[in-house]
């Protein structure tokens, strides 16, 4: 148990070294000119869309802002969105890669295969097994920049994108791409993206609020960016993960799953609009039928009617967050871009809506839910 304890303190103590090492390099790197290149902004879409296939390694770091009122409920998202993480990647394709997280709440290595996920609990010695879904929960590799800023990137229309020069990141030329929301009901304010101008990969991104009242505008919600990075495809066997002998081994839970079988015991059918706050309802595939989803891009709402006894759990943490807005309407909060909102209708169920809208938005898609209207 000495030994053990030993080789933990020596790990973290590397950790540390690194970070104190990793985190002067941006300012350093950074003060050297990048070199610019005559691309267009749907020319660098294009090829940040076509870098999933890039491989690498390196060192990113996240700084997130969105203090969400669930940490109790999700205390793992909540720390993931609202901390400052150090993220070690290895990445051979979307399909196999493995991110590390070192955090104030300790360490946990995410290793994906083509079977699914382990999430490797290092302090606990907790090992947990995720099937492939179609709806999960935000996790580290969500938040490295690359798979980032594809996925932001992934909906957008020409004419929200433009050009903002270059920097330089983790000693690499990025090419600057804004990306500005047109939907009326959008609570991004921009996202920025910078590609590295040789293979399109994202190397850093800022996802920035619209300001509601008061508050910063310019201060990014979301920030997370490469300190160090190499561009060589990392070996299978980094990626690969065997629970050790000693191990306590979990399955996670689907929370499409979840949210089916809440649906399928407890709710009635509820009909939906196929609009709401201007925007329109989508299909996605494995959602269930109970859960509406609207909007395109990075303006996205998603809405569900939920059993009383959560509605009532839900309304006790949101009523108590400091900028929570109570009417007739329901409460609701922001965190950063993200919206968060319970509706009780006097005459019909719960329902919950969440997305990156604005709190005005919120109120005008709780206005149009069956129930609310006479």
């Amino acid at each position: 148990m000495a030994a053990r304890g030993y080789g933990r303190a020596r790990r973290w103590s590397v950790v540390v070294a690194l970070v104190a090492v990793l985190a002067s390099l941006p300012a350093l790197v950074g003060a050297l000119p990048a070199d610019d290149a005559d691309v267009g902004a749907a020319e660098l879409r294009a090829a940040v869309l076509a870098s999933g296939g890039v491989g690498f390694s390196g060192y990113a770091v996240s700084a997130g802002g969105l203090a969400l009122p669930v940490g109790d409920q999700l205390p793992a998202v909540a720390d993931l969105l609202s901390d400052r993480s150090l993220l070690r990647v290895w990445w051979r394709g979307p399909d196999e890669h493995r991110v590390d997280v070192v955090s104030a709440a300790g360490e946990t290595g995410v290793h994906v295969d083509a079977g699914g996920t382990w999430t490797w609990e290092y302090e606990s010695a907790t090992a947990t097994r995720t099937a492939p879904a179609a709806l999960t929960l935000p996790a580290p590799p969500d938040l490295v920049p690359a798979s980032l800023g594809r996925r932001l990137l992934s909906e957008a229309a020409d004419d929200e994108l433009s050009r903002i020069g270059a920097r330089r990141v983790a000693g690499r030329d990025a090419l600057g791409l804004r990306l500005v929301p047109a939907a009326p009901a959008a609570s991004v304010a921009r996202v920025d993206v910078w590609a590295d101008a040789a293979t399109g990969l994202p190397l850093a991104v800022e996802v920035v609020a619209v300001e509601e009242v008061g508050g910063d505008a310019s201060l990014p919600a979301l920030d997370t960016r490469f300190l160090d990075l190499d561009l060589t495809v990392p070996p299978a066997g980094v990626i690969a993960f065997t629970p050790p002998a000693d191990a306590r081994v979990g399955t996670g839970e689907d929370p499409a799953g979840l949210l089916r079988e809440a649906a399928d015991r407890e709710l009635s059918p509820v009909r939906l609009p196929v609009e709401l706050a201007g925007l329109g309802r989508r299909d996605v595939a494995g959602a269930p039928a109970a859960v509406g989803l609207y909007g395109s891009g990075v303006t996205l709402l998603a809405v569900a009617p939920v059993p009383g006894r959560l509605a009532a759990g839900l309304r006790s943490t949101l009523t108590a967050a400091p900028d929570a807005v109570t009417d007739e309407l329901g409460t609701r909060v922001a965190a950063g871009p993200l919206g968060l909102m319970l509706v009780e209708p006097p005459r019909s169920g719960a329902y919950v809506l969440t997305g990156t809208v604005t709190l005005d938005a919120l109120a005008d898609a709780a206005a149009a839910l069956p129930g609310m209207t006479s």
